[in-house]
């Protein structure tokens, strides 16, 4: 029976064009092989399973080539090639530097490099995981990695760069090899692996495995042939999420659509049949955060390419997109996050995720309506024309319920705001005609041509007295509790009085002028409804001198001893020093 060999290592890449995902440093070796520049040391650092060794070793497989293509590539049939295909070749040596980090390895290696190749032109030594090497180890390597013999090539790899000396970096080209993007793992997977194998299978299966992978090309052949095995030849999406314990892309879906209705109960019982699942909590908020912003993306087409996953889920994104408006996905972002951020911290977690779930999906009936979006809706009236312009109405106008409709459900998209909002006028209709809000009213047009003003809303100017204002002021803080800023600037910016219904707060800075002019509004609503007045205004200044500043204790001492000059001779009479 012949030995299984797994897809990672089956279809380890044996030339520089079966290397996927690295063109730019491919094409740099290729270009240094074809003019004869070749460094004495390279550095290969990336994440795992990109190919940093596998292209340390056709590098090296090439340079020895005895008759390299016209691309310069290896040849695979002359000595040097066959030996290395067979694992038998003496001109390149691989250490692994995990296993073998001490100062006496690396001495065994430099007096191994004063032996001359027997095959080819040089001697190639690649030592991975390089960062494991110890300090000593790495000294002991210096001087022989920056001028060894004319043909000693050293090629080192490493997922942590930042774990290797300066003084080794300076002495390498470095190479930084990327993650392999999703898009690339699918189109091998598609067009190399499957045809190979046999396999049918669809594109939302190798979108999976792709993101799986997180980038490792190596982790995708690993995770595909672990479906193999469970599967056979065909390969199934229900199938793929089972083994691999992925929570499918629809629930993220569904959870979106239930907030877009305000459907509470249906949100929780979907995080319950999640949970049952066997899935974690903190896996979920990062998968519907992810998602959110997945959402956010395909709303507009330049930012669609940021969006890496298969085109039938692209188009399941684009069609939710466009029933999502802005200020709910970043709002739904903003609290998922936050989910994400106080879930360890939690004691209740799964309360924890519900609030979110709940918030969520309120934020489509708490959106605010945008100024004109709303017009009352009045039945139209039947009119009889009769002489000249005279209009006699048949019915009395009356305003008409506007009932929602299911395309209303859907979220509203933000319009932009009409300065003046206008509303077609009809006979008998009231019309607004104060903009002072506290002395609204309105006026009816009568038949006869004759107005008549009806009070909405009487002016509150109740008087209050200092004691009052005080209270009102200590509440605005607790109000608005969830405004840090603005809450810490009203706990210590001190109020004045500068006339009946004048106030007057000190800020220290501009900063803090900013965000209370910001709030103007909701603060004077709520010092107007706590006072029983209308009157009340709110002016601004900036008083440096509030500004707060770090004194030492010697200055400390030195202003309170202006304040008590007793406290000097008390200090002094008792000897006593800071």
């Amino acid at each position: 029976m012949e030995n299984y060999v797994v897809l990672a290592r089956k279809y380890r890449p044996s030339s520089f064009q079966t290397v996927v995902g690295q063109q730019a440093i491919t094409q740099s070796l290729q270009n240094a092989i074809r003019t004869n520049h070749l460094a004495q040391a390279y550095l290969f650092c990336g994440p795992r399973g990109v190919g940093k060794t596998t292209c340390a070793r056709i590098f090296a497989k090439t340079i020895n080539c005895l008759s390299p293509t016209a691309e310069h590539d290896a040849c695979n049939q002359c000595e040097s090639c066959t030996a290395f295909n067979e694992q038998r070749s003496f001109n390149i040596h691989e250490l692994d530097a995990a296993s073998n980090n001490s100062v006496d390895d690396i001495r065994k290696l430099i007096e191994q490099v004063r032996i001359p190749p027997q095959m080819g032109r040089y001697s190639v030594y690649i030592i991975d995981e390089v960062h494991m090497l110890s300090k000593d180890a790495f000294n002991a390597l210096l001087k022989t990695l920056e001028e060894p013999p004319s043909y000693a090539i050293f090629i080192l790899a490493t997922t942590e760069k930042h774990k290797v000396l300066p003084t080794i970096l300076s002495r390498c080209q470095v190479f930084d090899f990327s993650r392999i993007t999703i898009a690339d793992t699918i189109v091998y997977l598609r067009d190399v692996v499957c045809p190979s194998e046999g396999i049918e299978t669809t594109e939302d299966v190798l979108n999976v495995v792709a993101q799986k992978a997180d980038g490792a090309m190596r982790d995708a052949l690993s995770i595909f042939d672990q479906l193999i095995g469970y599967c056979g030849k065909q390969i199934s999406y229900e199938q793929t999420i089972e083994i691999l314990n992925v929570l499918s892309s629809e629930y993220y879906f569904r959870l979106v659509d239930c907030a877009l209705v305000g459907d509470v109960s249906g949100a929780l019982l979907l995080f319950n049949e999640v949970l049952e699942k066997g899935f974690d909590a903190q896996n979920f908020i990062v998968g519907f955060c992810q998602h959110l912003r997945d959402v956010l993306v395909s709303k507009d087409a330049q930012t669609t390419i940021l969006l890496e996953t298969s085109d039938s889920i692209r188009q399941h994104y684009a069609e939710q997109a466009t029933r999502c408006s802005l200020p709910f996905l970043f709002k739904a972002l903003e609290l998922s996050n936050k989910c994400d951020i106080d879930y360890r911290m939690a004691k209740n977690k799964r309360l924890t995720v519900e609030v979110m779930l709940i918030k969520v999906c309120q934020l489509v009936a708490s959106q605010p309506e945008v100024e004109g979006s709303k017009v009352q809706k009045f039945e139209s009236s039947k009119v009889q024309r009769v002489e000249g312009s005279k209009v006699t109405p048949q019915a009395a106008p009356r305003m008409a319920t506007a009932q929602p409709t299911p395309q209303q459900t859907a979220p509203r998209q933000a319009i932009p705001r009409p300065l003046q909002p206008t509303v077609p006028r009809i006979a008998g209709a009231p019309r607004m005609v104060s903009i002072n809000p506290n002395r609204a009213t309105a006026v009816t047009e009568q038949a006869t041509g004759e107005k008549k003003e009806e009070p909405v809303a009487a002016k509150r100017t109740q008087a209050f007295t200092d004691e009052q204002l005080d209270n009102a002021w200590l509440t605005l803080p607790s109000i608005f509790h969830k405004e840090d800023r603005l809450k810490a600037t009203l706990m210590n910016a001190p109020l004045k009085r500068i006339d009946t219904c004048k106030l007057q707060i000190a800020l220290a800075n501009k900063l803090q002028e900013d965000e209370v002019l910001r709030h103007k509004k909701s603060i004077l609503k709520e010092l107007r409804n706590r006072l029983q007045n209308d009157d009340v205004e709110l002016v601004t200044i900036i008083d440096e001198s509030l500004v707060y500043h770090v004194l030492s204790p010697q200055q400390r001492y030195e202003e309170l001893a202006k304040k008590n000059p007793e406290l000097h001779n008390f200090v002094q009479t008792l000897g006593l020093t800071l």
